[in-house]
């Protein structure tokens, strides 16, 4: 078992779902990566026959991506951990890594986080946004709708004063199209 607290960093829909227990919850920014809808989801928010769109960490030199990280205890990291694989690397589209999260007021840690892998085939970086908007305006998968996923994750970073202004034009998008 391991001896020390995990730092989780979600920046979609692990802000409004986290699906474990943690014992600090701290804004936090991730250097080097942008959230981008840039990964096909044929699971949770669309199906292979029509995919969906999920966010995605995709590496991006000068960028930067505000999200939440989580603390979770060490008596809970094992359990942490499968829980977050079996949600996230479902398809193998994501990458388990560890990151170097700056957090809000308390300096940096490391976190781990899941980032896109840009050689799987549903990587799918450079839509344009009315690409992405037409996608998830129709896409249905085993989590229910794509717009329900855009709408929550737009809601919560509204709700964090993180400001993102292509989620906040997708979802304004999607409203009207949906």
């Amino acid at each position: 078992m391991a001896n020390t607290d995990l730092w989780v960093f979600g920046y979609g829909s692990l802000m409004w779902n986290p699906g474990f227990a943690y014992a600090e919850r701290r804004l936090a920014r991730l250097d080097g990566f942008h959230r981008s809808f840039c990964m096909r989801s044929i699971h949770h928010r669309g199906t292979p026959e029509a995919p969906g769109l999920v966010l995605a960490l995709d590496a991006l030199r000068g960028s930067s991506c505000a999200g939440v990280a989580y603390r979770v205890p060490p008596a809970q990291t094992g359990a942490t951990r499968d829980y977050l694989r079996a949600r996230e690397l479902v398809s193998s589209a994501y990458l388990e890594t560890e990151q170097q999260l700056a957090l809000q007021g308390a300096g940096s840690v490391p976190a781990l986080t899941f980032i896109v892998d840009p050689d799987h085939v549903q990587y799918c970086g450079g839509l344009d946004l009315e690409e992405q908007a037409r996608i998830i305006a129709r896409a249905v998968g085993g989590r229910g709708p794509n717009t329900e996923y855009l709408w929550n994750t737009a809601a919560h970073l509204v709700e964090l004063g993180i400001e993102d202004s292509e989620l906040s034009w997708l979802a304004e998008k999607v409203r009207a199209l949906a």
